[in-house]
């Protein structure tokens, strides 16, 4: 068993890994195909394989688990995108969807948290160094036999719902089926055990407070903040709370940008990305200079956009509440909205000192059935 590298051993350890993604990440950029989802699926899906980095807390990554978890909501988006686009069509693209999704969860999920749930097993001090198969041509040390197996094809593909306990309704039918008397551990109940005869019930309704619930859940859930260059190629940024000076300046037009789960917080971008995507925020701003492919926002409430220079597209989905500022470079970007309502955009007036215009995009349309099709146009409310 190799012992613990340092920061220079572990980044040489990593080096091919890092490879395949940046090769994967090329493969999404430039001219969008009838595969574009596909593809960025599978390039953030990649990330995910990053777990074995994990080196103690400090280490700027989350525990193993919740790692490939994080990894998977960034390919999840486009992953849904596939589903939805493929529905009722091609079922191939719909088991392609489903297959990738099983690879991490539960395959990889499974696989960590049952061999490395706290992170990559290292031997003592003086063990043998970290070898990389790639440098050191073929010299490496035989592995231990104290590591674990890697995991069985059936960690894929087998039925393992039999193992598990089950509950609910499945645990009430199972004892039905096993043959066994229906009232077989059933109390019996005795005449003191009746309501009408136990002394300690009344017709009174006792006025005393009950004690407050308190929903631990909540807590349980709460994950602690990120913002972190993951592999060279994708900012991420989640579960900043009140945070309004979150700033990314050293970032190129290969990067992209993954906004997830914050609230009350602003986020500023100095510099051309890829893309950028906002997911499940809420109060927060996002002020960009310009984006390659598309900015898209998605599952939001009262989020705020500022476009400095230009953006081919912007998509909103399922959000409440957007205000959306464009410069005079961004006025031809082409505008998606779906499952969202009080979109509004701003632009700049015909004077340089003048007001931004306000525009409403339409939320209700009225569909009439004409010449044989269905002609649809937004509804206009008039207060005359």
């Amino acid at each position: 068993m190799p012992q613990k590298p340092d920061v220079a051993g572990l980044s040489e350890f990593l080096k091919p890994l890092n490879e395949i993604i940046v090769k994967a990440n090329s493969m999404t950029e430039g001219k969008r195909s009838d595969f574009s989802n596909h593809l960025k699926a599978a390039s953030d899906s990649l990330s995910a394989l990053a777990w074995i980095a994990y080196s103690g807390k400090g280490c700027g990554m989350s525990l193993p688990i919740a790692h490939v978890e994080e990894s998977w909501q960034a390919a999840e988006f486009y992953n849904n995108k596939i589903l939805v686009e493929y529905k009722n069509k091609e079922p191939d693209h719909i088991e392609w969807a489903k297959a990738l999704k099983e690879l991490y969860l539960p395959g990889l999920r499974e696989y960590v948290k049952t061999f490395y749930p706290l992170g990559p097993v290292w031997g003592p001090a003086g063990s043998p160094a970290l070898c990389n198969s790639s440098s050191s041509k073929g010299k490496c040390p035989a592995q231990s036999p104290a590591a674990p197996p890697p995991p069985s094809k059936c960690l894929f593909s087998c039925d393992t719902s039999s193992l598990q306990p089950k509950t609910g309704m499945s645990a009430v039918f199972q004892e039905i089926s096993s043959g066994k008397p229906v009232t077989a551990g059933l109390r019996k109940v005795t005449d003191d055990m009746k309501s009408k005869n136990r002394v300690d019930r009344s017709g009174v309704v006792s006025t005393t407070e009950r004690a407050p619930h308190v929903n631990t859940s909540l807590a349980a859930k709460a994950t602690p903040p990120k913002f972190e260059l993951q592999m060279g190629r994708k900012w991420v940024v989640e579960n900043q709370i009140g945070n309004k000076s979150l700033v990314i300046a050293d970032c190129d037009s290969k990067q992209s940008i993954y906004v997830f789960g914050c609230k009350d917080s602003v986020l500023q971008v100095k510099e051309k990305v890829n893309n950028i995507t906002v997911d499940k925020c809420t109060k927060t701003g996002i002020v960009f200079k310009d984006v390659v492919a598309a900015f898209e926002i998605v599952n939001c409430n009262r989020v705020e956009v500022q476009c400095e220079g230009s953006a081919p597209t912007i998509s909103i989905d399922n959000t409440g509440g957007c205000q959306l500022y464009l410069s005079k470079d961004s006025l031809e970007v082409s505008i998606t909205t779906a499952k969202s309502s009080e979109i509004n955009v701003l632009v700049p007036g015909e004077s340089p000192d003048g007001d931004w215009v306000e525009h409403n995009l339409p939320q209700q349309f009225a569909h009439c059935y004409k010449d044989g099709q269905f002609v649809t146009s937004p509804v206009s409310h008039s207060g005359g």
